[in-house]
């Protein structure tokens, strides 16, 4: 697999001649390859966001019957098509590639000081710092990553009900903590990724607001339909 990758790199350097531009459109074909899984994924996720406010309520109703609360929360999945592990199947689909980036970027000499933005990063395989502040580095890419996905989480919400809820709201701090020190090549990546997944799943729940939408435009069409047939039966 990382062979391949390098391969893909080599081929798509030829645009600009860059690196980093390869690395923007393998984000890219790998978004297109992953499209009809994260579909389903990120509508699943949106899902969960409209139910948690019954989730809420289950809590309330069944806190002291945990397996009542466990049974009618499967329940409720099955019944809107929800899935509570919608959120990990992006992160999982993209940690072959992930990892195959990552070894080529550590290992691959073509990528040795190659330069995506002069001045900026300078090198692909180095984290992209740009200043120390008493010692420590200022990289860019994985505050502006971690930025991202708070975004993300502020406009979508988590998707995920109770304990769940509180660990993915804590997923941008883990990843800012695991990339910060990554290769800036690996960085960009994952970042190009993040926000292609923005648009795809702002896609998704603009079209799902639509058709909720539309859905209870023709429930009233038809409530006032019946009450207009009653008005004239009387």
């Amino acid at each position: 697999l990382g062979k391949a990758t390098l391969w893909l790199l080599e081929i798509f350097s030829n645009v600009g001649n860059n690196y980093g531009i390869a690395i923007i459109l393998l984000a890219v074909l790998i978004k297109v390859m992953y499209f009809p899984l994260t579909q389903k994924s990120f509508t699943s996720m949106n899902k969960m966001q409209e139910l948690q406010p019954k989730f809420v309520a289950l809590r309330e109703k069944y806190r002291d019957d945990p397996q009542r609360l466990n049974k009618e929360t499967m329940k409720l999945y099955k019944q809107h098509g929800a899935s509570p592990v919608s959120g990990c199947l992006p992160l999982l689909l993209q940690i072959p590639v992930f990892w195959a980036l990552f070894s080529t970027l550590r290992g691959a000499v073509e990528l040795r000081e190659a330069v995506f933005i002069s001045g900026w990063i300078n090198d692909l395989s180095l984290p992209d710092t740009i200043a120390r502040v008493a010692g420590f580095p200022i990289n860019i890419l994985p505050i502006v990553m971690t930025g991202s996905m708070l975004v993300q989480q502020f406009l979508f919400g988590t998707g995920s009900p109770g304990q769940s809820n509180k660990m993915m709201a804590l997923m941008p701090v883990f990843f800012m903590f695991i990339f910060y020190g990554m290769p800036s090549g690996l960085v960009l990546y994952w970042l190009c990724n993040d926000l292609l997944s923005f648009g795809h799943r702002y896609f998704i729940k603009r079209k799902q607001d639509a058709e909720k939408e539309l859905g209870e435009e023709d429930e009233g069409n038809v409530k006032e339909k019946g009450l207009r047939s009653r008005g004239g039966r009387s």
